[in-house]
């Protein structure tokens, strides 16, 4: 009899219909999670986390990458400067005058050539004042001395972005796996370039960072307009990271408004959905599925509030535990470092913002070093970069 009403208990439950989140259950296709708590299904155990101020006395520090030997080159927004770390600071002689400085928008992003060993090259994208008048954001190549003392212009890849106060100037590079650059911009405030393909601005753009050409693969490339040929994707509002996951896939950062920070796994051609009102009017959500076509929603967003998101790498290593795999999100107005899990369709799993980064106030771009470290610039005026390491 008591074997006959276990197996009539066993049944009953199989029968059952399952919990809401558990296995077998549809996630919805467009998840959001603040990064002040972890969604559902957060591991328990995690690294702990050591920082080490690497470099000190740094002024709205934008960007760092490695360049072999231990060394690092960072850029300095807001006065233009670009320096050099190999045990202590070098100010590298560069044309500091030549970079249009305002608002947001001033030296920014680089990019490390992965041939750099041979050929000292580098980019940059930054504000740029004409030399017949006027400015615009564009990406220059760059080549660093040997002795690392200057840089010399090389070439400019790629100009025209668009620019009105400096506000929403973008602007962050990144070279692919297979050798391209692709290269997210900012809108400028201007509600007529997210989602006009002749614009350069509210867009991913893909090019071949030794003659600054379109990419062969990009979605328009046969167009007659010259700067449609560079788009990879558009409606965009303020692209602030891009980094590649291990499976290929590209990934952006990108600012909301008073809501909606968002990551997103681009798409070639794809259409993000920003398009904010008449007179720039940012009432608009950041995705807005109302508009003509098909928009691509966010893999992760912030809701309400932001956090006003800025930089982000993928984080490799088995040192790095249960964080390995995850990319690493730095926050500006947040002030914290959101590492977020996505499974292998890009379905986001669970994010989590240490305690250990949340001292450093704002925080604007990650960076992981050849020994699986990160790098992470700090943006509050007395500045520095940080190298973060799993314990």
């Amino acid at each position: 009899m008591r074997v006959v009403l276990v197996a009539l208990a066993l049944a009953l439950a199989l029968l059952a219909p399952a919990a809401p989140g558990a296995a077998g259950t549809p996630e919805p296709s467009r998840a959001t999670a603040g990064a002040a708590t972890s969604a559902p299904g957060h591991p328990r155990a995690l690294p702990a986390l050591r920082v080490h101020q690497q470099v000190k006395g740094l002024s709205i520090a934008w960007d760092v990458q490695p360049i072999g030997h231990r060394r690092l080159l960072i850029t300095e927004r807001d006065t233009a400067h670009l320096i050099l770390w190999n045990g202590s600071k070098h100010r590298v002689r560069f044309p500091s005058n030549r970079i249009w400085v305002s608002g947001e928008t001033g030296l920014m992003s680089m990019a490390i050539d992965p041939r750099f060993g041979r050929n000292h090259r580098f980019y940059t994208c930054s504000g740029w004042v004409k030399k017949g008048g006027g400015h615009d954001v564009r990406v220059n190549a760059w080549r660093l001395t040997h002795h690392g003392k200057r840089a010399r212009y090389v070439e400019t890849l790629v100009a025209g972005f668009p620019t009105t106060s400096g506000r929403h100037g973008g602007c962050r590079l990144l070279i692919t796996s297979n050798g391209s650059m692709l290269v997210g911009t900012g809108d400028a405030a201007d509600e007529d370039n997210p989602r006009n393909l002749k614009s350069l601005g509210g867009k991913t753009l893909r090019l071949d960072r030794m003659t600054g050409r379109p990419w062969p693969t990009n979605p328009f490339i046969d167009a007659k307009n010259h700067r449609k040929r560079y788009v990879q994707t558009y409606g965009h509002r303020n692209v602030q990271g891009l980094s590649e996951r291990r499976d290929g896939s590209l990934w952006s950062i990108e600012q909301g408004t008073y809501r909606d920070d968002e990551v997103n796994r681009l798409r070639n051609g794809g259409d993000y959905g920003w398009q904010p009102g008449p007179g720039y009017d940012e009432s608009p959500p950041m995705t807005d599925f109302s508009l003509p076509g098909r928009q691509i929603g966010a893999r992760w967003s912030s809701g309400d509030p932001t956090l006003a998101t800025s930089g982000g790498s993928w984080v490799y290593g088995k040192q790095w535990g249960r964080y390995n795999g995850t990319l690493a999100v730095a926050a500006l107005k947040a002030s914290r470092i959101v590492f977020m899990k996505f499974d292998s369709s890009g379905k986001l799993k669970w994010t989590k913002a240490p305690a250990r980064l949340r001292d450093f106030g704002r925080l604007r771009s990650v960076t992981q070093a050849a020994n699986g470290d990160l790098l992470v610039t700090t943006d509050n005026g007395d500045d520095a970069v940080l190298r973060v390491s799993p314990r």
